[in-house]
């Protein structure tokens, strides 16, 4: 690849790079697969919205523990793993348009949450349809999510420019109102190379919104990774380190 998409990828890192505020970093979920590490900001948040249950539920169950409701999505299950009365579950991939099968965020939220305007978290991991359906949320949306959890795949694919422009752009519109504060790589598939630049193929990251920062805070870059509470997605698998270009 050419040196411009070198500063291609290496602008969007910059961008990327994980800031420490003053709320400390909790996990919610099990160590491994299905746990994240999220700021210690839940006061008040009225709704975890999950799209992507998979096998485990332990992050929804922690969030039902501390008080949040907890809405699930995802089409190839028929219910979660777990059970509680916090959770509400829709057999339905979240998506780019709302039909038999799949639901956007936006619709999925409306029809939840009808009327409301409190603040909520998001808990994504779709497999490879992040981009696409966060690009196709709205700004006021995406606003209203206080933490964002998302683990993006398929970004060995940075190889791609348009591919590599629509990652860009997601991560842009995201940045609009967060900033990222952990990004922790999945250790399941390793990384590849991308114009001069190492890039784990899966990664998990998390984002505050900007004004969960005191002004008077001063953000700091993270300087040490992974954080103590991180922990292998497979056990079994070595450990795979943020890559030194990451925090450059």
């Amino acid at each position: 690849m050419s040196h411009t998409a070198r500063k291609q990828v290496m602008a969007m890192l910059k961008s990327l790079r994980p800031v420490a505020t003053e709320h400390a970093l909790i996990r919610l979920g099990p160590l491994g697969d299905g746990g994240y590490l999220v700021p210690n900001d839940l006061a008040d948040l009225e709704a975890c919205f999950s799209p992507g249950v998979g096998l485990v539920s332990g992050f929804e169950s922690d969030c039902a523990a501390a008080g949040i409701r907890v809405f699930m999505a995802d089409r190839s299950v028929t219910g979660p793993a777990d059970t509680s009365d916090a959770f509400h579950f829709v057999r339905k991939h979240v998506g780019v348009s709302t039909n038999h099968d799949t639901i956007t965020l936006d619709d999925w939220v409306a029809e939840s949450l009808p009327g409301s305007k409190a603040d909520l978290l998001l808990q994504m991991d779709i497999e490879g349809a992040e981009f696409d359906a966060l690009w196709h949320t709205t700004d006021r949306l995406l606003a209203r999510f206080r933490i964002i959890v998302v683990e993006f795949h398929e970004m060995h694919r940075f190889a791609e420019p348009a591919f590599l422009h629509r990652a860009a752009a997601t991560f842009g519109k995201i940045l609009r109102n967060h900033i990222c504060v952990h990004i922790h790589p999945n250790n399941c598939c390793g990384s590849v190379e991308v114009a001069g630049v190492v890039v784990p193929r899966i990664a998990e990251f998390t984002f505050l919104r900007r004004d969960r920062v005191r002004k008077r805070w001063r953000p700091q870059f993270v300087e040490s990774f992974p954080h103590p509470l991180d922990a292998d997605n497979v056990p079994e698998k070595g450990f795979l380190p943020l890559p030194p270009d990451w925090l450059a």
